[in-house]
């Protein structure tokens, strides 16, 4: 018997394998994909994130991943920058990525089953079309609609409002250090340089379905510098991206990343955090007791969902998103401020009195 089984091989399932074998458990990962697995995704790790990575011994190939030091707001001719009050982000094509944490994974000693389908859970493990796999406690990292989650009866309510996502990479030479975030109706184009000659584009948007083409028009500026640019990627969908959950732990099984729940991918956050609760689990499992990841993955998720539901607000109303970027424009320290909120490294509290209430304006005027 293990002391891990994970169900699902993605950067969450593997960052939990790794912090666990760190933790000294004994680890098994099961998905029924073969790497590389790629997925659509911002492919932006804000510096927290980057850090656990270091943290954890994950190398990453300068061919593949750059260094960004901010993120820009543009909505036409309004624009706000900010950058992080220190260190920098890290933009990482999601197959490298991958590749990475399977490499230190192995090295670790992690068991990795790739094509094994999983077909339900068991009291002490899950069970395969082959065997069953025991393990002390059993993890669900297998994404936004996580099996797991709906045999261990936490699936919420369908969200009403629905918002979808899909990525296209570029062969060109990225032209910023910042992640630069296009505002169009009720759409979002996240600009991310993940190499020397690649820039990837990701896509949000509400409102029905469509495809990255009928995206990209929205954004004739963003339109213009890609022209002539060679596509460097099939595209990749996703969504629904609001997932509701009852409950991150049920007995010994709990879960983690997306498949933990998910509100929306607008502040590229959510790699972030998946490492992070991956961290916090892999201590819990190591002290037996599930409870305090249940109680640290609450946690872990009420500021990022703040500042979601924040963004979100601004993205359904655009005059309220123009005295957002305005203020931002003319505060860069409050935009600074709140980037450092954002990616952990201030207190909330770094935030103001003052800059409590000019954002407090710009929601309610």
């Amino acid at each position: 018997m293990n002391d891990v089984v994970v169900v699902g091989g993605g950067p969450a399932g593997l960052a939990v394998a790794i912090a666990s074998r760190l933790a000294g458990l004994s680890v098994e990962v099961l998905d029924r994909a073969s790497p590389p697995i790629d997925k659509a995704c911002g492919e932006g790790l804000m510096p927290d994130g980057a850090a656990l990575l270091a943290r954890w011994g994950v190398r990453l190939a300068p061919s593949e991943s750059a260094r960004f030091v901010g993120i820009r707001f543009i909505d036409g001719a309004l624009q706000a920058s900010g950058r992080f009050p220190a260190g920098s982000g890290l933009a990482v094509r999601r197959t490298a990525l991958h590749t990475a944490l399977v490499e230190r994974a192995e090295a670790l000693g992690v068991t990795l089953r790739w094509s094994c389908r999983v077909d339900g859970l068991l009291p002490d493990g899950v069970s395969t079309a082959e065997e069953s796999m025991l393990g002390r406690f059993v993890v669900g990292a297998d994404g936004l609609h996580s099996r797991v989650r709906r045999w261990i009866g936490s699936e919420g309510r369908p969200a009403t409002w629905r918002r979808f996502g899909v990525r296209r990479d570029y062969a060109c030479a990225p032209w910023t250090d910042h992640v630069e975030v296009y505002w169009g109706d009720r759409c979002e184009a996240y600009v991310t340089g993940t190499g020397p000659t690649r820039v990837g584009i990701a896509m949000l948007w509400s409102g029905g379905t469509a495809d990255f083409d009928s995206l990209l028009t929205r954004f004739p500026a963003l339109a213009a510098r890609l022209e002539g640019s060679a596509i460097a990627s099939r595209d990749r969908g996703a969504g629904p991206l609001r997932q509701r959950v009852r409950a991150a732990v049920r007995g010994n099984v709990a879960l983690v990343g997306d498949a933990a729940g998910y509100v929306d991918a607008i502040t590229g956050e959510g790699l972030s955090v998946a490492f992070h609760e991956a961290h916090a689990l892999a201590s819990a499992m190591a002290e037996g007791d599930l409870a305090g990841y249940a109680r640290r993955h609450r946690a872990l998720r009420r500021l990022p969902d703040t500042m979601t539901h924040l963004l979100l607000l601004a993205e359904k109303h655009p005059r309220k998103r123009a005295r957002f970027l305005r203020l931002l424009a003319l505060h860069p320290g409050l935009f600074e401020r709140l980037l450092g909120v954002h990616s952990r490294q201030l207190p909330p509290s770094a935030v103001g009195a003052a800059g409590v209430l000019r954002l407090a304006a710009c929601i309610l005027g």
